[in-house]
C-alpha cells in the first residue's frame, strides 16, 4: 500500500471538504481544565464526552492506584504518554498479570477484563472509551470505594 507523505496527506485532507460554513455550525472551543475531576489517586480531565465516545487524560500520582475494577459495557483504551505504571490485567476469576506500562505503551480493556494501575511515577495516560463513564465494578479500593 502506497504511504502518502505529510504534505500530501494534509493536501488530500483540505480537498474533500473546502467548502465555506456558517458560523453558526462552527464547534465549540473551551478550556479542559474545566472538567477537572479530583480523585484519591490524581485527577482526570474529560476532554470529550459524546454519545459515542469519551476521551480522559489520567494523572496518576506516583505510588497511588486506581480500584481492581472492570466494566460490564464500557470498552477502552489506555495510552501511557508519561511516567510509567504497573497495569494488572485479568480475565473472569483468574490471575491477575502484572506488565510494566511505559510511555507509548496502550492496552485495550474489552469489557469484563478486571484491571487495575499503579503508577511508578507520576504518569499520563490517554483514555478512549465508549461512553459509560459510571460503568465501574469496583472490586477491591485502597481508598474505601469498593463495596463491603
Amino acid at each position: 500500500m502506497r504511504q502518502l507523505s505529510r504534505r500530501a496527506w494534509r493536501r488530500s485532507r483540505t480537498s474533500w471538504d473546502s467548502k465555506p460554513r456558517p458560523v453558526s455550525d462552527l464547534p465549540a472551543v473551551k478550556r479542559a481544565e474545566e472538567t477537572i475531576v479530583e480523585k484519591p489517586w490524581g485527577y482526570e480531565v474529560r476532554w470529550a464526552i459524546t454519545e459515542r465516545y469519551c476521551g480522559k487524560i489520567l494523572h496518576v500520582q506516583q505510588g497511588e492506584a486506581l480500584s481492581l475494577q472492570y466494566h460490564e459495557h464500557k470498552d477502552e483504551w489506555l495510552l501511557v504518554v508519561r511516567g510509567c505504571v504497573d497495569a494488572e490485567l485479568g480475565v473472569d476469576g483468574g490471575q491477575l498479570t502484572t506488565h510494566r506500562m511505559r510511555e507509548g505503551d496502550s492496552v485495550h480493556l474489552a469489557p469484563g477484563i478486571r484491571h487495575r494501575l499503579t503508577a511508578v511515577e507520576d504518569t499520563d495516560i490517554y483514555e478512549v472509551s465508549t461512553p459509560e463513564i459510571d460503568d465501574v465494578v469496583r472490586l477491591e479500593d485502597r481508598y474505601g470505594r469498593a463495596p463491603k
